[in-house]
């Protein structure tokens, strides 16, 4: 009876209960479009440039992209003020503090979205390579007006005439050589991280270079000039010692060279190169500066001439400040810089 009661009442709860899907597959879940990124929202700086001097506002810059450098913001200023071109500008965080490089990117630099800068104008600029084409060029025709004895120089008996000694002609032969020297490194080997330097410095170097030169050209190619006291084998070992030191000075300007892709500012360590006049870099972090004393030790023993030895000696000073401050800048900015190396001179300056 149970059974059959149960029997008919379980038509009546199929018909009542939901229907059952037939057997399938497990059912993919919907694909879900994927929810656009939202762009980052550029925040844009406010760039104020004040006169470091008088602090007064010079130019209001809005909408800045945080990724501008400190170059394109002089090319912006210049367009406000033209007669501050870039190389004329120097931009600093503070009015009494150091210019900043134009690579300097905007966000990284210690400021906020409003950017106070201070400028300082440099003055008149002249590029690097007109300035050493005539400090080279002066003391080049200088010195070869005083070895041809051209009229007004000595007295007028000695108008276009020639020294007696050997080692006077030598003298110029080496003196011109460096010049030409020069010359052409800086057309066709110098690559310099600063375009343009003050117009004004180009008449203190040219004093230098000029004056100097007449000095030394005044003495070696007077008409009473006396050869070297230890005559010919002193003027053969001063020989030797120039054409060396040439050649090494311009081998490290060659490995200088190759460092610097043409167009950048890039800075690295010099090693030393398959030339052995090079491998004085192991020792020596301006090793062209040693090689520009050797040669010009050499000219002193060769022409045995007081003004060139005083010459000598202040190039050597002049040298030394500049090979200490490249040597600080070393140690600064490599960490892993070879801490044997000197300045100028190895294991002692």
């Amino acid at each position: 009876m149970d059974s059959l009661a149960l029997e008919a009442t379980s038509p009546k709860k199929a018909a009542n209960s939901p229907a059952v899907a037939p057997l399938m597959g497990p059912v993919a879940p919907a694909k879900r479009k994927p929810a656009k990124k939202a762009k980052k929202a550029v925040v844009f700086f406010e760039v104020e440039i004040l006169d470091a001097k008088t602090k007064g506002k010079l130019c209001f810059l809005d909408k800045v992209e945080p990724n501008a450098t400190i170059g394109e913001i002089k090319s912006m200023f210049h367009k406000s003020h033209p007669q501050w071109y870039p190389a004329r500008q120097s931009i600093r965080l503070d009015s009494k503090g150091k210019s900043l490089k134009d690579e300097d990117v905007l966000q990284q630099l210690p400021v906020g979205t409003t950017a106070t800068f201070y400028f300082r104008d440099l003055g008149a600029q002249i590029s690097w390579v007109t300035v050493f084409l005539t400090e080279y060029a002066g003391p080049l025709l200088l010195y070869l007006m005083f070895y041809f004895r051209v009229p007004f120089i000595y007295a007028p008996k000695h108008d276009f005439t020639t020294s007696k000694h050997w080692v006077v002609h030598l003298a110029c032969m080496c003196h011109s050589f460096h010049y030409m020297k020069r010359l052409l490194e800086t057309l066709f080997v110098h690559r310099f991280s600063h375009g343009t330097m003050p117009l004004r410095n180009i008449f203190k170097n040219c004093t230098y270079y000029w004056g100097f030169a007449a000095w030394m050209a005044y003495y070696i190619n007077h008409p009473l000039y006396t050869p070297p006291i230890y005559g010919e084998q002193q003027i053969r070992l001063a020989l030797v010692m120039f054409l060396f030191c040439q050649i090494g000075n311009f081998s490290i300007h060659i490995a200088l060279r190759n460092l610097r892709p043409p167009g950048s500012k890039t800075r690295k360590i010099p090693y030393p190169t398959k030339n052995p006049f090079t491998w004085i870099f192991l020792l020596v972090s301006c090793p062209n500066y040693t090689y520009e004393l050797g040669s010009w030790l050499g000219f002193t023993l060769m022409t045995q001439c007081l003004p060139v030895a005083f010459f000598t000696v202040v190039g050597f000073f002049q040298m030394t400040v500049w090979a200490k401050g490249k040597h600080r800048s070393y140690l600064k900015e490599f960490r892993d810089y070879p801490s044997l190396r000197s300045p100028i001179l190895p294991f002692v300056l």
